[in-house]
């Protein structure tokens, strides 16, 4: 049997899948029997049917019977209690005769029991196949399960020359629809959305997802250590917001409870030097069951993040003009040695429109 071709149509699933399905995995399964897919399926809104289960019940649905086939499921099944029984206990229930694993799940709750449960009930369990991908298609969820915070991506639009504003701070628009509608499709995947609130006053954004088809908008989040947000900011409309602030005294204190009164939500994450914490933020958001978190701000709070080591993927769209005497990318410190310079590694580079999308990350 061609484990790989079978495994791809299971990723493809959950890959092309348009359910959001956070802060649980998004998994695709595909059950075979003699050579041929029977059964399809992927996991569902949280409270819904896992991908193993929607397979099984596709497969039921068109007649066929389940014993002695094999499902590929794109990650470890679940072996635990949640919002739905053990996937694994429906597996070895239905008389599947082998499982094919891509990757394991690091959920504490999971992490080889549910492998270990099909084995003791006699399945057949492969693990590995296409693990690369597989645990590329749930990259958030896992760095969550195995850091406590998301995964990071940090977006920016910049001309070849590195510059992301005019001097006068006009930026709207250096790359083309294309590109912003691409944007919005990285916007459509996070769980939340982070800006600063020196974007908040320079270009009052909604940061909603928009130009893609989209039932969820992450929730959005604004670092301002001394809570200076306007009360009539465009970020505070629609759903609540999350504000993250530093300065507790009391002009913050009455500030915050304005924004509570509005339903927004206030945290005080602080640092010794009254900034906001930003890696404490990072697990604050994790504890959120947050799995990928999407950064759109200006280049100091893009460049303290990447201090701080909060960053994982940059996510670049460069136009191909040049601006000249304009604000740059980013606001990092001088170095005085190219060995202290921080490394990336493209992972990947595509056309979009008349722009180029680059998604590089730190080594």
């Amino acid at each position: 049997m061609h484990l790989k071709h079978f495994m791809s149509q299971a990723l493809e699933l959950a890959i092309n899948a348009t359910q959001q399905v956070a802060p649980n995995p998004k998994v695709g399964c595909v059950i075979v029997k003699d050579a041929k897919i029977i059964g399809r399926g992927v996991t569902q809104a949280p409270g819904g049917n896992h991908a193993e289960i929607e397979a099984m019940s596709d497969a039921r649905a068109q007649g066929h019977a389940l014993a002695g086939s094999t499902a590929f499921v794109t990650l470890e099944p679940c072996s635990h209690y949640g919002r739905t029984p053990p996937c694994a206990d429906a597996l070895i229930q239905s008389g599947i005769a082998t499982v094919v694993i891509g990757c394991l799940d690091t959920n504490p709750l999971v992490q080889g029991q549910g492998i270990a449960k099909l084995r003791a009930a006699g399945i057949e369990v492969i693990t590995g196949v296409l693990e690369d991908e597989a645990r590329e298609s749930n990259l958030g969820f896992l760095t969550r399960m195995e850091s406590g915070r998301p995964w990071v991506r940090m977006k920016a639009a910049a001309s070849l020359d590195g510059k992301t504003a005019l001097h006068n701070g006009l930026s709207q628009w250096i790359t083309s629809a294309d590109a912003r509608q691409d944007g919005h499709r990285w916007r459509a995947r996070a769980g939340a959305i982070l800006t600063g609130i020196g974007t908040v006053r320079d270009d009052d954004p909604l940061l909603t997802v928009r130009d893609v088809p989209n039932v969820h908008q992450p929730l959005r989040v604004v670092v301002d250590s001394t809570l200076q947000i306007p009360l009539t900011a465009k970020v505070l409309q629609g759903a609540p917001c999350m504000v993250v602030a530093a300065l507790e005294h009391e002009t913050e204190r009455q500030k915050a409870s304005r924004l509570r009164s509005q339903g927004h939500d206030v945290v005080f994450i602080p640092n010794p030097l009254g900034k906001v914490d930003l890696p404490a933020l990072m697990q604050e958001l994790g504890r959120r069951q947050i799995n990928e978190l999407h950064v759109e701000a200006g280049a100091k709070l893009n460049s303290s993040l990447i201090r701080e080591h909060c960053v994982d993927e940059l996510l670049l769209y460069l136009a191909p003009k040049l601006l000249g005497d304009a604000r740059p990318l980013f606001d990092l410190e001088r170095l005085e040695h190219l060995q202290d310079a921080r490394n990336l590694s493209f992972h990947d580079i595509a056309q979009i429109g008349k722009d180029i999308r680059i998604r590089a990350r730190f080594n």
